[in-house]
């Protein structure tokens, strides 16, 4: 693995071994016996906000012994229009490594090409595969390793998006049960669904139906960043789908409640779901620290 651009271009054993390297990382928290990103600088190019994903990069990059970069678009010529390739390739003969946050993945995966750097995907509109990580990782801390296997694990709302189409490659890459609800024009397109060619992906307006059975239920912000003009339409839309007690009746006994925050509270979940849950809701949010570190020291190891 040279970059991590999205859940779709790794192998199932691929998010098996991160997920056993951040267990460890997490266990060695504080005292990690090799340091593999000592005397390196790697930077964080962000065209879109972040307060999980920001801190736990930084963080976890200086945990491995690096220095982290901060640039947004407003600190460089990206904000002014230089082309991607460009400053890629300036970057790649400074830096020695990128963490990108931003709206085209293409532009992520032109980065990678132009800069030859191992490339970090913090968030596109396509993808969101560190959410993933730190997800799996939290199922695994729940429940125990490898035990998504045999597993139903709903996502409700708006589910044609990046963190929509990151869940259904994992389900391919590793086999559980996914269903997908929400109202029909935001479920995954035809040609996504085909591309995926995943018996185990399931994809239906019912939210009822999606659940049942579920032992991990996901939610997401109904508004994504970019479509707050659209906010008063889809809150209209995609109320039947919101995570509330009546919904989770459905559930399986001993369910977990996901969502990757930050959360509006009355929307996409009630607040009394997201106290209940706050466990592994928070426990997700930490758990990018180390499912990033995991996919860090991978990279510094390729």
């Amino acid at each position: 693995m040279k970059s991590l651009l999205s859940i779709e271009e790794l192998t199932g054993e691929e998010i098996c071994s991160l997920l056993a390297l951040g267990h460890k990382l997490k266990a060695e928290r504080g005292h990690h016996a090799e340091q593999p990103l000592a005397g390196q600088t790697w930077a964080l190019i962000f065209s879109k906000s972040s307060t999980r994903t920001r801190v736990s990069f930084e963080v976890g990059v200086s945990e491995l012994g690096g220095r982290p970069m901060f640039l947004s678009t407003r600190d460089t010529q990206l904000g002014r229009g230089e082309p991607i390739k460009d400053t890629a390739r300036v970057l790649g003969r400074m830096v020695h490594g990128a963490i990108i946050r931003t709206f085209d993945q293409q532009d992520l995966v032109d980065f990678a090409a132009y800069s030859g750097l191992p490339t970090i995907n913090a968030l596109t509109d396509l993808e969101h595969p560190c959410q993933i990580l730190a997800d799996l990782l939290t199922l695994e801390e729940i429940y125990g390793v490898g035990a998504w296997r045999g597993m139903k694990i709903a996502f409700l709302g708006d589910v044609d998006n990046n963190m929509g189409r990151s869940w259904m490659w994992a389900a391919k890459r590793l086999g559980f049960t996914l269903a997908l609800a929400g109202p029909q024009h935001a479920l995954p397109k035809p040609e996504t669904l085909a591309a995926l060619d995943c018996p185990s992906i399931i994809c239906t307006t019912d939210a009822a139906e999606a659940v049942r059975g579920a032992m991990v239920i996901n939610t997401d912000t109904w508004i994504s960043m970019g479509q707050e003009s659209e906010k008063g339409t889809k809150e209209q839309a995609f109320f039947p789908y919101q995570v509330n007690a009546e919904l989770l009746r459905h559930a399986a006994p001993g369910h977990s409640v996901f969502h990757c925050l930050p959360a509006y509270r009355g929307y996409e979940i009630t607040d009394d779901v997201l106290e209940a849950h706050a466990g592994a809701i928070f426990a997700e949010a930490e758990n990018r620290l180390h499912a990033q570190k995991a996919v860090l020291y991978t990279l510094a190891q390729a």
